[in-house]
C-alpha cells in the first residue's frame, strides 16, 4: 500500500518508511512483557488476547484521516499483536524435540511470507477498489479472525519439569544477547529491500502497483521454500548457529550485487531484487530456535521476547533511516550500505560456538 499511502496523505520517503515500522515500534516495548506473561498464562490466552486486539487497533487506523492519527493506531496494533511471536514459538518449543525443531520453527516462520504473500496479491485491488481505509480494515479483519482460530485450534503444551541447568536467564545471558544483536544486523535487508521493492518498482522503474506487488508476491513465496530448507538443513546438521553464519554472508553479497544492477534493464534487476528478497527471509527460523533452545523449554518466552525486541527495534528504524538515506542521496549508495550489516553480523555470530 505504500504508493497509495503516499498519495493519500502527501508522505514523504522517510514518513512512508515511518509507517512501514510503526507496528514494529509498538512491539518493542511489549515482547518481554508478552514473553514473560506466554511463560505464566499459556499460548492460547495470549494469542487471542494480543493478535484479538491488534485487530481492533487497525480496525481503529482504518477510520483515521491523516498521517499523526494513523501512526497510533499502527504502533498500538504493533504492541498488541507482538503476543504472537513468543506464543507460537514457545508452542513449537514444546511440541517437538530437537532433532525436528529447525524444520517445526521454519515452517511457523513461514508464515510471514504467506501473509506477505496473500496481502502482495490481495491489497492492491481492494486498495484500488475501495481506497487505503479498506485495505488497513482488511487487514483489521485478518487479525481478528485470526485471533479466533488461534483461540479454537491452538492447545497450550503441556508444561513439565526440566532438568536443573546453568544457563542464566535469558535477560542476563550474554550469548542471547550477542545472538540477537547479531540477528538485528542481518535483518536490515528484509526491512530495507524487501519493504521498499513495490515502491522502487512502481516509482523508479516505471512498473504498475500490480505488477511491482506481483514480484513482491514471488519473493514471499519463495521466501517459504526458503524457510523451510534453512530448518531442514540445520536439523540435518544438528547446528543452528552454521547455517545462519552462512545465509548472512550471502545476503549481504546479494544485496551489494542488486544495489549496483538498480538501474540495468528489468530482465536483471527483477531477479537480482527477488534473489536478495528471499536470502533475507530465510534465516529467521534459526535465529529463533538458536536463542530458544538456549534458553530452555520453560523459559523460552521470555528469550523469544528479548530476541524479537532487539529485532524488532532495529527493524523499526531501518526503513524510516533508509528512506531518508535514499532521499538525500540514491538507491543505489541506500543498498550500498544496507549491505553492510549482514556482513557485521556475520562477524559477530562468528564469534558464538
Amino acid at each position: 500500500m505504500a504508493p497509495s499511502l503516499r498519495m493519500r496523505y502527501d508522505l514523504t520517503l522517510g514518513q512512508v518508511g515511518v509507517l512501514i515500522s510503526a507496528s514494529l515500534a509498538g512491539s518493542v516495548l511489549s515482547l518481554v512483557p508478552w514473553g514473560l506473561l506466554t511463560d505464566r498464562i499459556g499460548e492460547r490466552l495470549a494469542l487471542l488476547a494480543g493478535i484479538g486486539s491488534c485487530g481492533g487497533a487497525l480496525l481503529l487506523g482504518s477510520l483515521t484521516h491523516g498521517f499523526w492519527t494513523l501512526l497510533p493506531c499502527l504502533v498500538l496494533a504493533g504492541f498488541a499483536g507482538a503476543s504472537v511471536q513468543s506464543a507460537s514459538g514457545r508452542a513449537v518449543m514444546y511440541w517437538f524435540d530437537p532433532r525436528e525443531r529447525g524444520l517445526a520453527l521454519g515452517i511457523r516462520q513461514t508464515a510471514i511470507p504467506i501473509g506477505g504473500f496473500a496481502t502482495a496479491l490481495a491489497l492492491p485491488p481492494i486498495v484500488h477498489a475501495g481506497g487505503v481505509d479498506w485495505g488497513i480494515r482488511t487487514l483489521g479483519i485478518a487479525c481478528v479472525v485470526s485471533a479466533v482460530t488461534g483461540w479454537l485450534l491452538v492447545r497450550d503444551a503441556a508444561v513439565t519439569e526440566e532438568p536443573a541447568t546453568t544457563v542464566p536467564h535469558p535477560l542476563r545471558d550474554r550469548r542471547i544477547w550477542w545472538l540477537s544483536v547479531g540477528s538485528a544486523l542481518v535483518l536490515a535487508p528484509q526491512m530495507c529491500v524487501v519493504g521498499f521493492t513495490v515502491l522502487f518498482l512502481h516509482e523508479q522503474r516505471g512498473m504498475s502497483t500490480g505488477a511491482a506487488a506481483a514480484v513482491l508476491a514471488a519473493v514471499q513465496l519463495l521466501g517459504i521454500g526458503a524457510r523451510i530448507g534453512a530448518g531442514v538443513v540445520s536439523d540435518r546438521r544438528a547446528s543452528r548457529l552454521g547455517p545462519l553464519r552462512a545465509i548472512a554472508f550471502a545476503l549481504g553479497v546479494v544485496t551489494l550485487v542488486a544495489g549496483f544492477v538498480l538501474w540495468a534493464p528489468l530482465a536483471v534487476v527483477i531477479p537480482a531484487l527477488v534473489v536478495t528478497g528471499v536470502v533475507s527471509m530465510s534465516w529467521n527460523g534459526l535465529s529463533f530456535a538458536s536463542a530458544a533452545e538456549r534458553a530452555g523449554r520453560a523459559r523460552s518466552g521470555a528469550a523469544i521476547g528479548l530476541q524479537q525486541t532487539l529485532l524488532n527495534a532495529s527493524g523499526a528504524v531501518y526503513p524510516g533511516a533508509f528512506g531518508a538515506l535514499v532521499a538525500m542521496t540514491s538507491w543505489r549508495l541506500g543498498f550500498v550500505v544496507v549491505a553492510l550489516f549482514p556482513l557485521g553480523g556475520w562477524r559477530m555470530l562468528r564469534a558464538l560456538r
